[in-house]
């Protein structure tokens, strides 16, 4: 099973937390791999150039498109989730691939992202514990926008 996480990572806390579910997913026996883009930001073009951020684009959304699942994290940055992520997972809903969706946040978080994924979750255990061959259907449980 290939993953795709979807996740901002551009605070302390944000990246702590891709950090535990990249571990997460490590630790999950049904995870074949998974793909980060956190761990892809490196090209021989100097970071954030147009050259740079041509090839993360196409890289991620290659992987996007590789994926079997997409999890993805719904977290936010001046009460809004974060765009790229978003990005991600209506991709991922589009390409009619299931997604789990990580919240251990209280923030409200909007219809358009609740309404689109297969599985709710938000605790770190419960992704290392997930069958990704058997998703549940478990629906949103926080607040919406």
């Amino acid at each position: 099973m290939q993953v795709y996480l979807a996740a901002p990572f551009f605070s302390d806390e944000q990246i702590s937390r891709v950090s535990i579910l990249e571990q997460a997913l490590e630790n999950n026996p049904t995870v074949d791999d998974y793909y980060s883009p956190r761990q892809h930001q490196t090209t021989d073009a100097p970071q954030f150039s147009a050259a740079w951020a041509a090839e993360v684009f196409q890289r991620d959304v290659t992987q996007v498109r590789k994926a079997d699942v997409i999890v993805t994290v719904a977290d936010y940055r001046d009460n809004d989730a974060d765009s790229g992520t978003a990005f991600e997972q209506g991709m991922a809903y589009v390409l009619e691939t299931p997604i789990v969706m990580f919240e251990e946040t209280d923030y409200q978080t909007n219809l358009m992202l609740t309404e689109s994924l297969t599985t709710f979750i938000s605790d770190p255990s419960e992704l290392a514990q997930l069958d990704f061959h058997a998703l549940p259907n478990q629906p949103f449980s926080g607040k919406r926008l």
